[in-house]
């Protein structure tokens, strides 16, 4: 008797907090059993300290509640005081405390000698870095991610730009959530979603746009399932490429062909015209239509109403299930659905659509179609993107470690952007460079090109991320390294990686609760943590590790790392006016700099209507959501719903809903037709599959952290290409057997899973990357969005052969 899915969900989350408990007697870390229901007391144990933080995995941004004791975290438990999470963590939640004792946790820095890496003091090591830049400042480059706490990317952001007057700074978010930034921005003017968690509470139906919701966001998921249970009716609509745990709770599983997302959501546009559902009062006071231009650009043309007619009237019900593989029935079943104004619709994505050489365009789509039908702006009734790292939103997209960007959602390349983050960081004027640096794909091959390519970098230093394994088409973005002189790479990491693999100078650091920090979940909650354990051996804080270099550079008369009054950029002072020397290890902490750097911080972020609560209220909450405003009684209040009227402070009586950040500057928001365009590789004679990546359940991006923690990799331990049952009988493959997955850019012999816990339509291939022994990174495709430069990483060409021993 198979179990319905239901069932098995209640059962996996039941055995996740089971599996993960173990015994403080015997030192290791566990996961205290979730409270009962109501309850709120912690755990009792001897000894332990509870103190609280967000968990350092997804962008989901649950709260956990940290138990110490004698310096060393030794239990963890879901937070019932959080509003993200409500005291319930997913099974890598549970087990987060372990990330910080894998046995293998680098403890000192290394220089690579002879081929080999070995210790040297930070001392040296610190100044190997200033000397490195100080050669050649204009061809150095600082690659981080959305795992850094906000006070190191605006620390390393200002290292960059304000101190450098260099803008070759990106982050790994680059792929994974730039086109979603890119959607936003031109549709809304401004970027982050305007709604928040509170829509799952709220839906009639949630539309999932190539998002396997229940794996990736499994705690936002239990929403959903947590309403079922309490009879509620939430229609789940999976629009997916492959069968995953998600299309097991689906009321309705539409499998389209990839890509073809962009054809159907003008198809429901079309629909909404043609049955004249369309929301008209809406429209007309609160929206402009938007045309591509020619060629397509970000910014677009104008069209009017009678031209976005014209363009979406080629996808029709017939013509989009051709290009789609969806039936009539399913395209229909869409359509009406936006046209119907009694529901409420939930539109949700990540991946599936920002990993897309399209991923602006389908961005703009999805907001298009929930704009044109009207539904937007009540509760439950929206579009919102997911990102998939703790603070992709709060580190990279706040605080701007993009190449183009500046804090407070400011741009390099603007003038009054420029001169404003001058004033803030009180430079002198035309400091900071007006030419946006290179992107993520653009550094890595201008590191991997010879040093006399124009725009080449020779140095190049990563923190907080994994690019060994996570960027795509990792032959020629990355490998190529190793076979190139006068390269240098410095990787600030926790743990041996691919990436360190290649590295000349690995700094070790500390890792979550090792350090005070400051996150920004999906739902434009600002989170806080404090330092509740030190670091091991000689690890040291990323932020420090910048400003340390910062200051070594001063030493050595970089003009650039003085602000107009001849001060040092990171000059923090006591209450004496004295100077406290941060760039000391040991008087680090002397001071407690994320506050200072997060309220120095602070003042870009009423610019543009993103208000930040005072660190001292973040300290005593479990996030906020901004814009966080003071009320006339000195209180702060969050914002769920921004542009509306009643939630939104910044609305002005009487508009019902104003977007004032507008891109047309009229507080219109914009709906955009763009078109259909083919993937940019498919499937031919040579190479009959498509192949899609992603992640699983049980890990987290690259599997650097998760695979040190035994109760995950045992349940997880290694990656494996998901195969239909039908192609494998056709190729001889049997459950297990290896085989030799190829493309144009590599091959890898790897495991066959067979309709295991996915199922890939017939001629569709799924691997995950958590794996570091089995890179499928060497074998995707470097193409990207030609707006966000995201690449797509959800579909290329691939052949399968059966291996033969």
């Amino acid at each position: 008797m198979v179990e319905s899915p239901l069932t098995d969900r209640r059962s996996f989350l039941r055995a996740s907090a089971l599996t993960a408990a173990s015994t403080l007697a015997g030192g290791s870390i566990f996961a205290a059993p979730p409270l009962p229901p109501g309850g709120t007391e912690l755990p009792v144990i001897p000894g332990v300290t509870w103190k609280k933080a967000p968990c350092r995995f997804c962008g989901t941004g649950c709260h956990v509640m940290v138990g110490v004791k004698d310096n060393r975290v030794v239990a963890v438990t879901g937070d019932r005081e959080a509003e993200v999470n409500k005291g319930l963590l997913c099974v890598k939640g549970y087990h987060v405390g372990m990330v910080l004792y894998g046995a293998d946790r680098l403890r000192t820095p290394l220089l690579r000698k002879d081929g080999q890496l070995v210790p040297i003091s930070w001392d040296e090591a610190i100044q190997i870095v200033a000397e490195k830049i100080r050669a050649a400042p204009q061809k150095f480059a600082f690659y981080g991610s959305g795992q850094w706490t906000i006070p190191e990317g605006y620390a390393a952001n200002k290292f960059m730009k304000g101190g450098l007057g260099n803008n070759h700074i990106d982050p790994n978010a680059r792929l994974c959530m730039a086109s979603a930034v890119t959607g936003y921005i031109s549709t809304y003017g401004v970027d982050e979603p305007y709604n928040c968690y509170d829509d799952l509470d709220h839906c009639d139906t949630l539309i999932l746009w190539g998002n396997n919701f229940s794996e990736m966001h499994p705690v936002l998921f239990s929403r959903v399932v947590d309403r079922r249970l309490r009879g509620q009716k939430v229609e789940l609509i999976d629009l997916t490429t492959r069968h995953t745990r998600t299309s097991q709770q689906a009321d309705h599983v539409l499998v389209m062909q990839p890509q073809s997302d962009l054809a159907i959501a003008n198809c429901i546009s079309h629909q909404l015209i043609e049955r004249n559902a369309w929301d008209r009062e809406f429209v007309a006071r609160h929206c402009n239509f938007r045309g591509p231009g020619t060629p397509q650009t970000l910014k677009g043309e104008a069209i009017t109403f009678e031209q976005f007619r014209a363009a979406v009237a080629d996808y029709t019900v017939a013509k989009t299930a051709q290009i789609s593989g969806l039936s009539e029935q399913q395209l229909t079943l869409l359509g009406d659905r936006f046209a119907d104004k009694s529901r409420k619709i939930t539109s949700l994505w990540c991946m599936g659509v920002n990993q897309h050489t399209q991923g602006t365009a389908i961005n703009n789509l999805i907001h298009a179609v929930h704009l044109f039908s009207g539904h937007f702006g009540r509760p439950g009734d929206g579009p919102q993107s997911l990102t998939g790292q703790p603070s992709a939103c709060g580190t990279v997209r706040e605080v701007g470690t993009l190449a183009h960007a500046l804090p407070g959602d400011l741009r390099v390349d603007d003038d009054k952007g420029r001169h404003k983050a001058e004033e803030i960081w009180n430079l002198p004027a035309g400091r900071i460079n007006p030419k946006p640096g290179h992107h993520t794909v653009l550094m890595w091959e201008k590191f991997c090109s010879p040093g006399d390519t124009e725009g080449a970098i020779d140095t190049l230093w990563v923190q907080v991320t994994n690019p060994g394994q996570s960027l795509p088409n990792l032959h020629k973005l990355f490998n190529k390294k190793a076979d190139l002189d006068g390269k240098f790479l410095i990787v600030s990491e926790v743990y041996p990686t691919a990436t360190t693999a290649l590295a000349d100078l690995v700094l070790p650091s500390a890792l979550w609760v090792e350090k005070n920090g400051i996150f920004g979940n999906s739902e434009r909650r600002t989170q806080q943590w404090f330092r509740m354990v030190t670091p091991p051996g000689e690890a040291r804080d990323d932020c420090w590790q910048t400003i340390a270099v910062a200051h070594k550079l001063l030493e050595l008369g970089t003009e650039g790392m003085k602000d107009r009054d001849g001060q040092f950029l990171f000059r923090q002072t006591d209450t004496t006016g004295q100077e406290i020397p941060v760039w000391d290890w040991a008087h680090y902490y002397d001071t407690n700099v994320d506050e200072r750097l997060y309220e120095e911080y602070r003042k870009f972020s009423t610019i543009k209507h993103k208000d930040l609560a005072p660190y001292s209220v973040l300290a005593q909450a479990r996030g906020l959501r901004w814009p966080v405003v003071r009320q006339s009684d000195g209180s702060w209040k969050e914002t769920t719903y921004r542009f509306i009227e009643g939630t939104d402070p910044y609305v002005a009586p009487g508009k019902a809903f104003q977007f004032y950040h507008s891109p047309t500057q009229d507080d219109r928001a914009l709906i955009w037709f763009r078109p259909y365009v083919a993937p940019p590789e498919v499937p031919d004679a040579d190479f009959p599959f498509w192949l899609d990546t992603g992640r699983v359940l049980e890990h987290w991006h690259t599997g650097s952290m998760t695979m040190r923690i035994p109760p995950l990799r045992q349940a997880m331990p290694g990656a494996y290409v998901e195969i239909n049952q039908e192609d494998a009988q056709k190729l001889g493959i049997r459950n297990g057997e290896p085989v030799l997955l190829q493309t144009r850019r590599g091959e890898l012999t790897i495991a066959a899973w067979i309709d295991g816990r996915g199922s890939c339509p017939q001629g569709h291939l799924f691997v995950p990357f958590f794996d570091e022994r089995k890179l499928i990174n060497e074998l995707t495709l470097d193409a990207h969005c030609p707006f966000s430069k995201e690449p797509d990483y959800k579909k290329c060409a691939a052949r399968v052969l059966k291996v033969v021993t």
